[in-house]
């Protein structure tokens, strides 16, 4: 279970923030390169990459498992649980590209630079189930959250094949399968636009209400699909809009506060194991595993498009802090105290 919310500077910025709700920690700060060649692990298909990355993810048999991410285009594409949703395809089409479910977040940001370039091929894939599958591939079920730097954002669920791009001006995203029930239930708690509710809101809208939230209730803090759907959107419309990239990655982490899933074993298996966000403009991941309370930046940079192999950046999941009074030196007579990150 996860929750994703976007998040539209005033700057014309555009944040893709997640939690990761999952049973334990897999997922590390990556870069994967231009040209990068995979197979996958439905049917070990060769697949070579167009685009360079950075994200959240893990080595995975002769692949790269990648949950969250931002391609060199500036295309963000985060994947998330979808419960009960999706149909998955049992016979492959020959003349298809053939994935397990969970390889196509790092398909699509190895191939596609926009969300128009995604629509384009979307005819050109198939997911797969495991019925004839070459090795053994499990059993997800997922859904996609894309956005690219015109401010465009969709979801992409395997409900039918060929798969259809379904635009997402709310930007926010859960697991349940019924999203037109979802908004439904969100309009109980918030009073939608005329553009909104026509859907001709115009790409980067920066609110999909009215701003006007008397005699509405306040949503309830039940942490399942449906309840954190309705929490993140309507505290999203609430917020106050960021002026820039800082201050919306400030703003995303609050909004996170209302649906991360703390640990709590004896209740529930799940819990949000780490949050992260992308920036489709500065080409930027931000990462913070659960036991940290401060994030860590990795950021794709010209050189990097030129290096050759992936690499992985382990982070440590423990508490880290700023000791305020860990030196002590005099300073004009007075006694000046100084920090130093540990």
């Amino acid at each position: 279970m996860c929750t994703s919310i976007l998040q539209i500077a005033k700057d014309g910025t555009h944040i893709l923030a997640r939690t990761m709700d999952w049973h334990a920690l897999y997922v590390q700060p990556l870069f994967v390169p231009r040209g990068y060649e995979w197979e996958s692990v439905y049917d070990n298909g060769r697949h070579v990459n167009r685009y360079a990355m950075i994200g959240g993810g893990g080595p995975h048999d002769h692949e790269i498992d990648v949950s969250d991410g931002v391609n060199e285009m500036g295309l963000s594409v985060q994947k998330l649980t979808f419960a009960n949703g999706s149909h998955l395809v049992d016979q492959p089409t020959p003349g298809q590209v053939h994935l397990a479910p969970y390889e196509f977040s790092f398909y699509l940001l190895g191939h596609y630079a926009s969300v128009a370039d995604i629509e384009a091929h979307i005819d050109e894939i198939q997911l797969m189930s495991g019925k004839w599958a070459v090795n053994n591939i499990g059993d997800s079920e997922l859904h996609f959250a894309v956005v690219d730097r015109t401010g465009r954002t969709v979801v992409i669920e395997p409900t039918h094949f060929p798969m259809k791009v379904r635009e997402n001006p709310l930007g926010v995203v859960t697991n349940s399968k019924d999203f037109e029930l979802q908004l439904q239930r969100l309009g109980q708690y918030v009073n939608y636009t005329d553009d909104f509710k026509a859907g001709t809101l115009p790409v980067n809208a920066t609110r999909v209400s009215t701003g006007r939230f008397s005699g509405k209730p306040v949503p309830s803090g039940s942490f399942t699909p449906g309840g954190r759907f309705v929490r993140a959107a309507y505290y999203k419309e609430r917020a106050d809009l960021p002026a820039n990239e800082e201050a919306g990655i400030i703003s995303a982490w609050h909004l996170l506060n209302t649906v991360t899933v703390p640990r709590s074993s004896q209740y529930r298996p799940t819990y949000s194991v780490y949050r992260a966000a992308t920036v489709c403009e500065s080409l930027t991941y931000y990462f913070q595993p659960y036991d940290r309370l401060d994030v860590v930046q990795l950021k794709l940079t010209p050189d990097m498009l030129d290096w050759t192999a992936p690499k992985f950046y382990p982070v440590a999941n423990h508490l880290t802090v700023t000791a305020l009074n860990q030196q002590t030196e005099q300073v004009g007579g007075d006694q000046t105290d100084q920090y130093t990150p540990v």
